[in-house]
């Protein structure tokens, strides 16, 4: 299915700017005991916040520009991934097809013609903001098409062939375990104590990757 961007893009995958904000704070007045005003000024959103209703407004601008026009309520995960094969046009990072000489090289030491892609990461990333602001903007987790197998699916495969196009395996961070030394002196201390009570602290470590490609605006183009 074919879809035509009649518009200029906005700013696609942890870009700088875009449409549908403003750019001033919101203020309210609060009333004082000794009867002022006093004027609080709101927070700005986060800059995860601000890429993520940047990422919603510029897929439902796709919607609106596709071939024919779809609805949020049938859009699927196979509209998901032809939007994701629609922003590699806009990809900074190089990914070398089977036949080039640097195909596999993680440092080639000279320029091919192979094309520019959307990286994985970026990709990743963007499915992770999408699906959030989709069940935040009314949709139900069951039916949310950005966590659907197929999308899952085909984030797995671009990320194989990108490790093995570029010669850049991707790993998962592992979390870290407390040592058995640790444990062992906790432990100790634990029975040490007086009262015979015990506790314990959950330590958790995560990491949250941050995206920060500018792809160019790119008018009339077609999928």
């Amino acid at each position: 299915m074919d879809s035509t961007v009649e518009q200029s893009d906005p700013n696609i995958v942890g870009s700088v700017g875009g449409g549908g904000e403003g750019t001033g704070t919101s203020s309210a007045s609060a009333a004082t005991e000794g009867g002022q005003s006093t004027t609080v000024s709101a927070a700005p959103p986060s800059r995860y916040e601000s890429q993520k209703r940047r990422d919603w407004n510029t897929f439902l601008q796709y919607l609106r520009n596709h071939k024919p026009p779809l609805t949020l309520a049938r859009c699927s995960g196979a509209h998901v991934i032809e939007f994701l094969k629609y922003l590699d046009q806009f990809g900074k990072t190089k990914v070398h097809v089977t036949g080039c000489q640097y195909f596999g090289h993680p440092n080639p030491p000279a320029p091919c013609a192979c094309p520019l892609k959307q990286a994985w990461g970026s990709l990743d990333a963007l499915i992770g903001r999408l699906r959030a602001a989709y069940e935040e903007n009314g949709g139900k987790p069951e039916s949310n098409p950005f966590g659907a197998k197929a999308v899952r699916i085909y984030l797995r495969e671009v990320r194989e062939s990108q490790a093995k196009a570029r010669g850049i395996p991707y790993e998962k961070k592992k979390r870290k375990r407390p040592s058995t030394s640790s444990s062992v002196v906790t432990a100790g201390s634990a029975i040490a104590a007086e009262g015979g009570g015990s506790g314990g602290d959950g330590d958790a470590s995560g990491g949250d990757g941050v995206i920060g490609q500018q792809p160019p605006t790119a008018p009339n183009t077609t999928v």
